[in-house]
This record gives structure tokens, sequence and C-alpha cells, in this order.
């Protein structure tokens, strides 16, 4: 499966957005803009955005919600140890409350990528964050930094966008 993702200006997304309904375009928003993401289907919207292949996927993606996409440069060769990992993880963030939405996604022209989750809140992220679960889920991380990251790693940090909110 495919997922594809773009930034650009809120207005612009909502364009695009209400010309191909089909594509159940999801947008989101923070500072420095807005983001579109679309899963599932085999027209290429983006010009210029960013095509991944879904290698995890667990929730639904909703119209309202808190996003965090934690974007990991992965060198070529350590590709595969990286999502064997991710495909041997035990799964506790689906558990917590709050959650919504989980995505792995491999870049299909690039070396980052990205882990979406998407929360009902903030908050709920937080808690995760302070959670035994998320302690245990990422120890492994904390022992030694890995050697296949090109780049550090960043966070893009989101709401989902609500006519309604702005």
């Amino acid at each position: 499966m495919k997922a594809f993702m773009t930034n650009g200006t809120i207005e612009f997304l909502l364009k695009l957005q209400k010309t191909n309904p089909e594509l159940n375009l999801h947008l989101m928003y923070n500072s420095e803009g807005g983001i579109a993401y679309y899963e599932n289907h085999d027209k290429k919207l983006f010009q210029s955005g960013r095509e991944y292949e879904i290698l995890i996927q667990t929730g639904e993606i909703l119209a309202e919600g808190f996003v965090v996409m934690n974007n990991i440069p992965v060198s070529d060769e350590s590709k595969p140890g990286f999502e064997y990992r991710f495909k041997q993880r035990n799964n506790s963030v689906e558990g917590m409350p709050g959650f919504q939405a989980f995505r792995l996604l491999r870049p299909t022209k690039s070396n980052t990528y990205v882990v979406f989750t998407q929360w009902k809140s903030a908050e709920d992220f937080e808690n995760w964050k302070e959670s035994k679960e998320f302690k245990e889920a990422h120890k492994k991380q904390d022992a030694k930094k890995p050697a296949n990251f090109l780049e550090q790693p960043f966070l893009t940090i989101c709401n989902m966008y609500n006519e309604n909110d702005q």
C-alpha cells in the first residue's frame, strides 16, 4: 500500500481536497503551514510530494486529532534491520488511551522513514511519552545511539485541520 504527503498553505490544500474528494485527503497544520496526506490510492496528486510504502498500519486516521511524525533518516544498508526492529515491536502504543492510528512509512525516493501516530489530543501523546510502556518500547534506543541514522531524526507535530477551528 502507498501513502502520499505534501506541504503547502491550508488554502491551497483545501482546494486540492475539494477537487479530489475520492482521495480522502487528511489535512493537518502547524506553525509552518499545512500538510496533506492520503493513502491507498493509485492517483498521484502531488507534483513535489513524498511517496511512501506503508509497512505497518493500525487504527484509522480520523478527521480530528493530534499527529506526531517522527522523521528518521536511515542509511540504505541499515534499512532491513530498522524495519525488522519495528516489525518485532510489542505494539503497546495501540493500547494507550487516546491512541487513534499508527503508520510506519518507508520512503520510495529518499532515506527518511516516517513513524506516524495520531492521538485524540496532545495530552494523550504526552501521557504516552511518560508511560512505562513508552520507556519499555524505547529502552534499547537509549542504550546506544544507532549508527544507521544518516542525520538527526526530527519530529513534525500537527493538529488535524478542522475548518471550524480557524
